[in-house]
């Protein structure tokens, strides 16, 4: 019995000991800081983001179909009729949501990279204005960060005026991605859309269009600054029949945030490119960035580069509602010039040298 007592006294103090030598190292371990806190919330909000924007359409449309063929089939079912009632809306100033803009994980999503908006010229709330958003870039993160969430603080730098990003009309016919978009007010680059914001909202709204849209993308590597804009003239137009001054926006360090792979033109990568994007709207991109564990990894996050986005001098457009082919060179030439200047005189404050140069297609 004696036996017995002291084989389990010693089992007990081996556990005690076992036990206290686990809590020492345990406390040894050092505790997160708050800079990497910091750092692991931000590169969390801008994982959300990506993905959002590359999965949540298609992963919404695949569920929904699945749940066609289950017990679960009236869900579909309905969103699918709120759907087909719901189908103009988006081409109808849409479902903006204030709360959603000022989420708190969008300046996560800022601090990441960081984003900074910069104003030089106050856009008064009498006018509506198209801003230009150069250049496009992978993900157009600049855009997204100053035009659509608060956490940049364009409301404050421009009072009174209300600021909407145009993307691809078939973002639109995704199920739930809809409603993301929406909410956060972006709407579709159509006519229809952008005309029914600057005529049936009132004054002090602001269009922002990555005018280079999805051809920009091709050209889009560190080091060259590439802009499709030479025959892009349908937002001059639009500013013309609407009276919506033209405001030339540039976010540079946009086109650092990723490594692409890019085929000369001519190429039958580039011409395969072409094509993809005639048919479905954007073109097919090799690019990468950093892995989700170390900057040093390849993966699908953006590089942490900083993004300036300099918001230039308005150009005066009047209204006139049967534009001449005449005027609406006349008014593209200007825009063209105000960007010009806004990029030349900003290039060396943001990281780039004086010999840097904006070529423009």
């Amino acid at each position: 019995m004696k036996t017995i007592i002291a084989a389990c006294s010693q089992n007990l103090s081996g556990s005690r000991a076992s036990i206290q030598t686990a809590l020492r190292t345990l406390l040894a371990v050092p505790w997160p800081s708050q800079r990497d806190v910091r750092s692991a919330l931000q590169l969390l909000a801008v994982l959300q983001w990506v993905l959002s924007f590359l999965l949540l359409g298609t992963v919404s449309l695949l569920l929904l179909t699945y749940l066609l063929f289950t017990s679960l089939w009236l869900i579909p079912v309905l969103y699918l009729a709120w759907i087909i009632f719901d189908w103009d809306t988006p081409e109808k100033g849409g479902r903006r949501l204030p709360c959603l803009r000022r989420w708190t994980v969008w300046k996560h999503f800022r601090d990441y990279f960081p984003v900074k908006l910069v104003k030089t010229h106050d856009l008064s709330p009498r006018h509506n204005y198209i801003i230009g958003s150069h250049p496009h870039g992978i993900l157009c993160v600049g855009a997204f960060c100053n035009f659509i969430t608060g956490s940049t603080g364009f409301e404050e730098l421009f009072p009174g005026i209300r600021s909407f990003l145009t993307t691809l009309a078939g973002n639109f016919r995704l199920p739930v991605f809809r409603e993301y978009l929406m909410s956060g007010g972006l709407f579709p680059v159509t006519r229809r859309a952008i005309g029914y914001l600057l005529s049936q909202k009132g004054t002090g709204n602001a269009v922002a269009i990555v005018i280079g849209g999805a051809a920009e993308s091709l050209s889009c590597r560190p080091g060259v600054t590439t802009l499709i804009l030479k025959n892009r003239k349908g937002f001059v137009r639009m500013a013309l029949r609407h009276g919506a001054f033209l405001v030339p926006s540039f976010s540079f360090g946009e086109n650092d945030l990723f490594r692409q792979v890019v085929f000369e033109e001519g190429s039958w990568m580039r011409s395969i490119q072409r094509r993809f994007q005639k048919m479905i709207g954007f073109a097919p991109c090799l690019f990468y960035g950093r892995g989700l564990t170390s900057c040093r990894s390849r993966g699908f996050l953006p590089y942490a580069r900083p993004i300036t986005t300099v918001v230039g001098e308005p150009v005066a457009v009047p209204k006139v509602e049967n534009p001449s082919r005449e005027l609406v060179d006349r008014y593209h030439e200007l825009y063209i010039r105000a960007l010009l200047k806004l990029f030349n005189e900003n290039k060396t404050k943001y990281g780039m040298s004086e010999s840097d140069e904006l070529h423009i297609l």
